[in-house]
């Protein structure tokens, strides 16, 4: 028996997250049918991140056990055997790699970073839709980018969480939150990069939601600042659409 670390990239816009559900396409479980169909077994593997419905990723992390015998494997073979069952869906196993067995894809990481994108600009997207938050009406970058220095640090994150988040505490860390703009057509694409230990359920969406209300002139840092320190849902800012947020990457 060896386990296995697997890093995954996907495009989750046709799928019901990461997680394993009744009756609905997920990652996990096109993934879990993949190895199936390469070894015959119905190994379970734990990912590291649950990612929403329509949420992708680059640098998606699980684990597994698998017996392969007293066959040698690679894990390029491996890696290879299992994307050769998931094509023609937009999953990709990039890389495979054997571990210790005591690996734990979600408790051993140390750091997540996820990327958000948002195109601002009047004419439609084609080749990024489903892919980035179009957002049609004219965005004050540099406000969001002031404002965006609220949330740098340990603070009581009630705000910015979903009403259905699980987690048991509310106290979560932001260690680096920083933006990079590219052109996009007549427009500008914006991506925002924030890094921590864990996140709650819709926390990232819902900082970038707040963050646009800044750009609009709707609200400011003051606002942000408030809604911050209200520690109630109700006082964030909306939700970002999911089309535009990234897993990047698992530090262990």
């Amino acid at each position: 028996m060896k386990r296995w670390k697997i890093t995954i990239e996907y495009n989750g816009a046709d799928y019901a997250g990461w997680q394993r559900q009744d009756n609905v396409p997920t990652i996990q479980d096109e993934i879990q049918k993949a190895i199936y169909k390469f070894c015959q077994q119905d190994i379970g593997i734990v990912g590291a991140s649950r990612t929403d419905a329509g949420v992708h990723a680059l640098g998606q992390v699980a684990h597994f056990d698998l017996d392969y015998g007293d066959r040698d494997i690679s894990g390029y073979e491996l890696a290879k055997a299992i994307n050769a069952h998931l094509r023609p869906q937009p999953i990709s196993v990039i890389k495979a790699q054997e571990v210790v067995s005591d690996y734990h894809a979600r408790f051993s990481a140390h750091k997540k970073l996820y990327m958000y994108r948002l195109i601002n600009r009047p004419s439609f997207l084609t080749l990024d839709r489903g892919r980035a938050w179009h957002f049609k009406r004219k965005l004050d970058i540099d406000a969001m980018i002031d404002a965006a220095d609220i949330f740098l640090g340990e603070h009581d994150f009630s705000s910015f969480r979903a009403a259905e988040c699980q987690a048991k505490s509310p106290i979560r860390t932001i260690d680096t939150l920083s933006f990079t703009t590219l052109p996009s057509g007549n427009g500008t694409e914006i991506q925002m990069y924030i890094e921590g230990q864990a996140f709650l359920h819709h926390m990232v969406r819902n900082i970038m939601g707040t963050l646009t209300l800044v750009g609009e002139g709707k609200w400011s840092k003051q606002d942000v600042a408030q809604a911050l320190k209200a520690k109630d849902r109700a006082a964030g800012g909306v939700t970002a659409p999911p089309d535009g947020l990234y897993l990047m990457h698992i530090h262990y």
